[in-house]
């Protein structure tokens, strides 16, 4: 068997072939993982969403807060070398999308569920539940070019309500938000 080829490089993905023994290629498009920050106030049973204005939607959205784990593909490439766990970069990457997006200081933060795009799209995206956090004294630190209202605290219900009708349109987020409310 031929041994697999990168076709296309470009700042965030890749694109690999991997031929086949019955002749067939498999293509694999990869990009850098990301995180989800799951950030609720337990005691009044609301979550934190992100109102965001999304390009590949032409509109507003809410979602999770969250980012790229590595800013571009030879970040990642460089990581994936080491041999090291993602988990380690992943909660750093939590940290800094805390006070980016939602304007607050994640002081703790646990794993809450790991998701797996897919065989020929390889696209992890780490979703951790925020357990100690405080407002960040200067707000949100957004990036240029960020559009993103993080003021957006809602109760359990109206969030499980807003997954079902289809107002979260980052759905595989969605999916984990609603199975970590089931579990409230």
């Amino acid at each position: 068997m031929s041994q697999s080829e990168i076709v296309f490089r470009g700042k965030i993905f890749e694109v690999e072939q991997l031929p086949q023994p019955d002749g067939r290629v498999f293509e694999v498009a990869r990009r850098a993982p990301g995180v989800r920050l799951i950030v609720a106030k337990p005691k009044e049973r609301q979550l934190l969403l992100t109102k965001e204005f999304r390009r590949e939607l032409n509109d507003w959205d809410y979602r999770l807060p969250g980012g790229k784990v590595f800013d571009s593909l030879a970040e990642y490439d460089s990581f994936r070398e080491s041999g090291e766990d993602v988990l380690k970069p992943a909660l750093t990457k939590v940290k800094g999308e805390g006070a980016e997006e939602a304007g607050i200081d994640v002081k703790q933060a646990e794993l809450f569920k790991k998701s797996t795009l897919g065989a020929t799209v390889e696209w992890d995206l780490y979703i951790f539940t925020v357990t100690d956090w405080q407002p960040h004294a200067d707000g949100q630190q957004l990036e240029a070019g960020e559009e993103i209202e993080a003021d957006n605290w809602l109760d359990y219900q109206e969030v499980k309500k807003m997954i079902l009708a289809g107002h979260m349109q980052e759905e595989r987020v969605a999916l984990i938000l609603l199975q970590w409310l089931s579990r409230r």
